[in-house]
C-alpha cells in the first residue's frame, strides 16, 4: 500500500501545515487582499464584496472535498500541490492560492456588465465570462502541472479530461459568485454567504482537528 502512494503525495504531506516555510511575502499578499476588499467596502459595493467572499468560500468547500478524497482513497487527492509555498493549508491548497482566490472573486464580480441581459457571443454575459475565466484558470493549472508543482492522479480528473475540471473545478465557483452578486435582496445574499461560511467552518473543524482526516 505504501509503495503505491505517488511520490508527490508524500512530498505534499511532508509540506502540509509545516510552519518552517513561513516568510514575509505572505504578509504582503494578505495586505493586498485586505486593500482590495477595503476599496470595495469604501465604495459600498456590497454585492461585489459578497460575490468575492462566496467565490472564496466555494474554493474552500472544494478543497475540503479534495482532501477527503486523499483520506478515503489513500493514494492521492484529485489535485495536489508541491513546490515552494509559505504555508500548505490542505493537500491541494497553499496560502498563496487561497489569497489569490479571495481576490479573483472580486475581479470577476467587477467584470460583470451592469446589463444582466446583455449577451457575449450569443451567451448570457454572466455565463460567457464565467466560462471564459474557467478556461483561463484551467489553462494556468495545465502550465503548473507541466511545471511539476501541481499534480493530477486520476484519469477522469487529468489533462485529457480537462473539461471536467473546467466545470467542477472552476465554473461552479463563478456561477455561485454571479448568483450571489445578482440577488435582489441583501438579506438573501447574506444568508447564502453565511450558509457557505458555516458549512466550510463545520466541515473544516469536523474533518480537521476533530477527526484528523484532512
Amino acid at each position: 500500500m505504501l509503495a503505491s502512494i505517488p511520490e508527490f503525495t508524500r512530498q505534499a504531506e511532508h509540506l502540509l501545515r509545516a510552519p518552517d516555510h513561513l516568510d514575509w511575502s505572505t504578509v504582503t499578499l494578505l495586505g493586498l487582499v485586505v486593500y482590495v476588499y477595503a476599496v470595495e467596502v469604501e465604495r459600498a459595493n456590497w454585492s461585489v464584496v459578497l460575490a468575492g467572499i462566496a467565490f472564496w468560500l466555494m474554493d474552500w468547500a472544494n478543497e475540503i472535498v479534495n482532501a477527503l478524497v486523499l483520506h478515503f482513497d489513500g493514494h492521492a487527492a484529485l489535485w495536489t500541490v508541491t513546490g515552494n509555498s509559505s504555508f500548505v493549508i490542505l493537500i491541494g491548497l497553499t496560502i498563496e492560492i487561497s489569497l489569490f482566490f479571495a481576490v479573483n472573486g472580486i475581479v470577476f464580480a467587477k467584470l460583470l456588465p451592469a446589463q444582466r441581459d446583455a449577451r457575449i457571443l450569443g451567451l448570457p454575459n454572466r455565463w460567457a465570462i464565467a466560462i471564459a475565466l474557467s478556461l483561463v484558470s484551467v489553462g494556468v493549472e495545465l502550465l503548473l502541472h507541466a511545471d511539476g508543482v501541481f499534480h493530477w492522479y486520476y484519469w477522469w480528473w487529468n489533462v485529457a479530461s480537462w473539461p471536467v475540471i473546467v466545470v467542477f473545478g472552476y465554473l461552479t465557483f463563478y456561477v455561485v459568485a454571479f448568483w450571489v452578486h445578482d440577488m435582489p435582496r441583501r438579506s438573501r445574499q447574506l444568508r447564502v454567504v453565511g450558509s457557505l461560511a458555516a458549512l466550510d467552518l463545520v466541515a473544516g473543524l469536523l474533518f480537521g482537528p476533530l477527526l484528523g482526516w484532512i
